[in-house]
Order: structure tokens, then sequence, then C-alpha cells
């Protein structure tokens, strides 16, 4: 097929200008091309090869990037050869926070020094006593592990405000600690810790509890605080995924058990996205060969992959990201340490399900299995070979023990003639595969197929910013759509192996994973999509049946009231029940022409809120209107005596009020208040971190729509006016922070933008 970025309806260009083309200082574009971009990447990972071989490395890594055949993960695309002081690592794992408060500080530094830098970042928070544990010394009540959660929270949420890139983040627990009940449930709270990703470590023992209904300790620095059924706990866990979403579930024994490592790190935690376990400090790059791009004789009785190829490609991959450790900067020096004595790297695939598409064979039917096995088989054989022959060249990683390398579970399974070549050379890349999330990457190589994910949809609509400000509507399909089109084939008649994340049952979906598993020393980023009807019995046994077939961890997503639908549309009232007198519409936006008449007197009711550094208290009136048999707020006023606040609190009171006094759904106010996040520190109020007086305001503004029933309890502001429902191919999505496009969807744990590739995991 043709280059992505000359394809109708341009996705793939606009992700590259808008993220990986490299422009000056102004924005003038430095890259005319994707071939310069291409070339760039080239060089500046070949700068590490023999100077004398430079110049033939450098054709040998554009070759592979070429035709989109190897991505390597957008940060090496973007940030390579600029000489900018950005980390070209997606993954980081930080350090053991230790149980006193400097340490916790300092820990915390360093999560925002790396996140600042667009690293996403993992963290064990296990190792903090529970709410209500003595503090010796100060004779006081711990405040746990959830609290100072809060704080990374805003934090997370201060850079990006700050307008850095910002890392997602991912806060495990141990089963077995006391306050994990709380930790289950923490984001039943739809405004609480959205800058986290959420799983608990569950241990073997704690499986085998489950299964056999027995007692479970909940237990810190060797006291019991509680004892519970491991069973109801781990229902508790399953009703919280199925209810809203977190958390996940991470197989913590059995990532030690395989870990290739094992002899010199423990694992405690991953990466936001799961995909990459790592130690205290662990780094790891990722980057995926496109399968889509390697299947000879599409939609023929011959269709196979080029396994020839393969093995060249990812022989050559593997050079590449060797390469990257020694030419990254690292947000830390520990973080450099750490990965220049392993040299993980996480090489995966994307496309698989487009390439599966091609040869004919349904998702997750047997055909398929043995496809992906045999595809990944052959991945992880050339890998282990690639890395052991660079040892030859180049030295094996530091902390390379033979025998004790050799003996562990991932090498066993591996051809003889591999395990020949480790002992003999040792290997370069401690770990050496990884399947990450690619939602970004994918688009830009064409909307190929997410990771080892299913097609979401064939076809959907999504609108374009044009240069004169307007929007158009377009249509964009998926890669093997596209092949099959182009080959002849009805859109209206495709075959059975078309399937969709929709149609899809969950055991589809784990076989494909536990499959994929089997070949990959790391571990893997995939998010089961259930059916908001899905009983919770079926839901729950997804996630034993994955620990039954040997997967590292488990992630689902159900439609549900706090976090929405993965995809989703907006319910319209009937025609007759519209106003055109008070609006119109351009563009499919609505603008009101006209704001409601204020009657001569009107009822409300006045708050109070304390904010450290005033004296003086400040005073909010919110006046309501009754419309449609409803009351809704109508205006605002914010007074007090502090006249350092008067300007801006004026200008709230008439920028609010005239937003009431518009109509329509003004909830979003509250969500709009309660994001603004004050660099010198929020405070604590009714138990809660709120991150900054403005959110203090947007709090009050929530309660007071609770009050007189604007917002129902229960509900989230957002969810009153508009309810949505889940719904089939070409639906828009959630609204994109980004380009406020309804078209946010959910792959592979990570919210990625069907319209413009924003993607807070890629």
């Amino acid at each position: 097929m043709s280059d992505p970025l000359n394809q109708p309806g341009g996705i793939a260009a606009q992700i590259w200008d808008m993220k990986y083309r490299f422009k000056a200082p102004d924005g003038t574009p430095l890259d005319g091309t994707v071939e310069d971009t291409w070339n760039r990447v080239a060089v500046a990972l070949a700068a590490n090869e023999k100077e004398d071989q430079r110049t033939a490395w450098t054709e040998k890594f554009r070759d592979a990037l070429s035709d989109y055949k190897f991505l390597p993960a957008g940060r090496i695309i973007a940030g390579a050869g600029t000489e900018r002081t950005v980390t070209l690592f997606n993954c980081f794992v930080m350090g053991t926070i230790p149980d006193d408060m400097e340490g916790i500080f300092e820990n915390l530094k360093e999560a925002a020094i790396t996140m600042q830098q667009g690293g996403g970042i993992g963290y064990d928070f296990s190792t903090l006593r529970p709410k209500g544990a003595l503090v010796k010394g100060v004779g006081a009540d711990a405040s746990g592990p959830l609290s100072f959660m809060d704080v990374w929270d805003s934090m997370c949420r201060t850079i990006m405000s700050a307008g850095s890139r910002r890392g997602a983040m991912m806060a495990v627990m141990r089963c077995d600690h006391p306050d994990i009940e709380d930790f289950i449930t923490a984001k039943r709270d739809p405004a609480r810790l959205r800058a986290f990703n959420l799983s608990v470590l569950a241990t073997d023992a704690f499986m085998e509890a489950v299964k056999a209904d027995k007692d479970w300790n909940l237990v810190f620095d060797g006291k019991i605080f509680k004892t519970v059924k491991a069973r109801d706990l781990w229902d508790k866990i399953m009703h919280s995924t199925y209810e809203f979403a977190e958390p996940g579930v991470i197989f913590i024994d059995r990532i030690n058990k395989a870990n290739n490592l094992n002899y010199c790190e423990t694992i405690a935690a991953t990466n936001p996205c799961g995909e990459q376990p790592l130690p205290p400090y662990g780094a790891c790059l990722l980057g995926s060969i496109n399968l889509a791009r390697l299947v000879k004789d599409p939609f023929t009785d011959t269709a196979a992959i080029d396994m020839e190829a393969l093995a060249a490609l990812t022989a050559t991959a593997v050079r590449m990201m060797d390469n990257v450790v020694d030419v990254s900067r690292f947000p830390l020096e520990a973080q450099a340490r750490e990965a220049a004595a392993k040299r993980r790297i996480g090489l995966g695939v994307t496309g698989l399900a487009d390439a599966l598409i091609m040869c004919q064979a349904t998702y997750g039917s047997e055909e398929s299995i043995s496809l992906i096995e045999t595809w990944l088989s052959a991945i992880e054989r050339a890998a282990y070979l690639a890395s052991a022959k660079l040892a030859e060249e180049k030295g094996a990683f530091p902390l390379f023990d033979r025998e004790a390398y050799l003996a562990g579970e991932t090498i066993a399974h591996l051809d003889a003639d591999v395990k020949e070549a480790i002992a003999q050379y040792g290997i370069r890349n401690a770990l050496l595969t990884s399947i990450a999330p690619t939602g970004t990457i994918s688009l830009f190589a064409g909307n190929v197929s997410s990771g080892i994910e299913p097609v979401f949809s064939y076809s959907y609509k999504r609108k374009v910013l044009l240069a004169d400000g307007t929007r158009q509507e377009e249509t964009v399909s998926d890669y093997a759509y596209r092949a099959y089109l182009d080959q002849g084939g009805d859109p209206n008649d495709l075959p059975d192996y078309f399937v969709t994340a929709q149609t899809l049952s969950p055991d589809d979906h784990v076989r494909v994973q536990a499959a994929a598993q089997k070949h990959i020393d790391s571990s893997i980023s995939k998010t089961i999509n259930v059916p908001e009807e899905i009983s919770f019995d079926a839901f729950k046994d997804v996630y034993m049946e994955a620990y039954e077939t040997g997967c590292k961890g488990c992630t689902t997503y159900r439609p549900n009231e706090v976090t929405g639908s993965v995809l989703s549309i907006e319910e319209t009232k009937p025609a007759e029940e519209a106003k055109p007198a008070k609006s119109g519409t351009k563009g499919g936006v609505v603008y009101m022409t006209q704001p409601l008449d204020r009657p001569g007197s009107l009822g409300g009711s006045t708050y109070k809120v304390r904010w450290p550094e005033s004296d003086h208290a400040i005073y909010i009136t919110i006046n309501d209107i009754e419309q449609d048999g409803r009351a809704r707020p109508f205006e605002i006023f914010i007074n007090s005596k502090n006249m350092e606040h008067y300007a801006w609190t004026v200008a709230l009171t008439r920028m609010i009020s005239a937003v009431f006094r518009r109509g329509g759904d003004v909830t979003f106010v509250v969500d709009e208040l309660k994001a603004v996040f004050d660099p010198r520190g929020g405070q604590w109020m009714n138990g809660r971190y709120v991150p900054s007086l403005l959110a203090a305001i947007g709090e009050v503004i929530e309660e007071h729509m609770r009050a007189i029933g604007f917002i129902k309890e229960g509900e989230t502001p957002l969810q009153d006016i508009t309810k949505k429902k889940a719904v089939g191919e070409g639906a828009p999505g959630k609204i994109c922070p980004k380009c406020s496009m309804p078209s946010l969807v959910k792959v592979e744990g990570c919210e990625t933008c069907m319209s413009c590739g924003h993607s807070k995991c890629s």
C-alpha cells in the first residue's frame, strides 16, 4: 500500500507534523518529509557504531524504518537526533519509597523530574505504613499510602497544567497491605487519582487462597492488622473493576519467577500500561515490528508473513534499540546506571490483528493462535540470537551471570542453538521483548491495528480542523480494511474473519494474550473490552482464566457510570423539544444567541471558604432560577475583605455568571475549576486534598448543584444533562483533552484519540 502520509484523511500526516516532525523553536519545520525524519533517527542511532561502519548501519536502519516496517516508540522518533534534553525511554519504575517523610518527598521530586521529561512512571506504595498506624517520635497516626498518592496525583496535574508533556503514572499495592481495600475502591470517586492507573499485586499464595476460600492476613512490618476471606477480597477487586474499570491485577510472583534477572533484582511495580515490570529505577525503551507490512499475498490462500524478512528486521531492530541505551539522556543518574547495567529493551509488535485478517484468520480462533505463536516465536528467537551476536561484538550486559542467566525460565524453552550462542558469548540485552500500547504510532503507520489488540472499528468518521478554522468530516479506515477494498473486496459483505473488539468474547482476548505471553520475556499491555451487559460472574472469570493460562496480568474495560463508555454517543432530545429561538448551530457547535432573562428576585445560598495565606474568608453566593420545572444555577458572587483577590474574583464572577445565564449543560464549569492546580500547593479540606483556591470554588459550585438537584447523587458533573450509551462501529468516543473532539477510546489500557492521535502512554 502507499505511504500513509498520502492516504485520504491525512491523520498520519497530522500526527507526524504534531508529534514527530523536528521543528525549530519558532515552529519552522526542519524535517521536510517523513523520509527526513527516518534519516534523522537512523543517523542518530548509527552514531554509536564504529566510525567506518556508520554509513552502512545508517542505511540499514533507514531501510528498517522505511515503509513503517519497524516503528520505534514515539519518544525515539521525536527526540533522536534533535539534541534536545529529552529521554528516548518510555518506561520507568521509580525508586522504593521509604516509610519516612523526607524520603517520601525526595521520591516525589524524582517523579516530577522524570515526568517533566515525558517519562511514564510506576510506583509501589506498599512500602508506606497503613492509615492509622503509629508514627513513632511524633505521637501521631499515619495518614496512609492513599493520602500520599493524592499528593503525587496533584503533582502530575501541576506539571501538565504548566505546559509540559505529561507522563502517565501507575500505582500498585500488594494484596496483603492493610490499606488494600481502600486502594481497591479509591477511584470510585471520579475526581480522585485521575493521573494514576491502579493495579493490585496478586501473589501466588493469594490466588491459591482465593481458590480455596481461605483466610487472608493483611500485614505491615510483621504485624497483622486485619484478617479477611481471600475470596471476599478478590470479589471486591472484581466488583470495583466491573463497576469502574480499576484496579487491574498483576501476578507479581509469576513476573519475578520468569524474570531473566531474578538472580540480581526483585520487581515490585510496572510502568503505567503494565508491559514493563521493572526494578527500582528500572528503565526500558520500546519499539514495534509492524506485522501488517510483512504479509505476502494478502487475502489469498497463500497469504503469510515473510518469515525471512521478519527475522532480518528483528535483528536490525535489536541493534537499533541497543544503541538507544547509549545515546539517550535520562532524567536521573540512577536510571542511567540501571539501564546501562542491564541494557533492557522492549521489542514488540503492532498490526497483529490486521496481519491475521490479511491471512484470513479469525482473531482468537485456533488458527489465529497457531499463527501468533509462530510469528512471536520467530521474533523471540531472532532477537535472542541477535543480542548474543551483539555480545560477541560489543560485550554482554555488565550484570550478566552465565550460569544464573541460562537457568532462567524464559531461556529454558529457547532453541539449543540460541542457548549455545548465549553460553559462548553472553547476551547484550538482559530482556528483549515486550508488547506495548502503540496507539499513536499505529495511527501514524496508516491506522494499523494497535499492538495485539483486535481492530476496534474498520471505518469511522472524524472531523478535521482546516486552515480557515472550520472543520470538515472525513472517513478514517483500518489498514487491512483498506487493503481488502483495494483488492476489490465488497465493504457490504466482509468475510467472517473481519471481527472487531465489539464482536469478540472475553475468552478470545485471553487466548490471544496467553499465546503471546509464551514468547514475551517482559509483559504485555492489553485491555480486554467486555460489553456493558456482561454478568458479574462471567466478568470475574476472565481474571481467573488469565491467571490459569499463564498471563502476567489482566486489565478489562466495561462501560460504566464512573468512567463512561469506551465508545459513546450523546443521546439528543427529539427535534420538537429543541428551542431554536435561543441557539444556533455551526459546524456541529451550538452557539447561544440570547441569555436567560433574570427575574426581579432570586433565591440562593451563600458558602464560606477559608484558604491558607489569607486572613479573610471568601464568601460565595449562588442564586438559582426555575427552568422547565427544574432549579438551575443562574449567577454567582464571590466576595472577600482581602483586596488581593478583588480583580480575579470580579472577573470570575462575571465569567461564570455569563456561562450560567446561557443555559444548557453548565456542569463543565465544575470540572474546569477543579482541574486548576496552584504550584505553591493546595490544602486538605473535609478529608480531601484540594489543589487550589479555584478548585475549592469549583467544589462549592458542585456541592450547590447537588443540593438543588441539578446534579443527581452518584453522577459526575458531565453525566447529568448528557447521558451516554455504548455503541458499535463508527461511533465517536469521549471528549479528547487535546483537540476536544469526541473520539477518545481506550486501547491497551491507554486513552487514545482517534482524531488527533493524543495518547498519554505512547
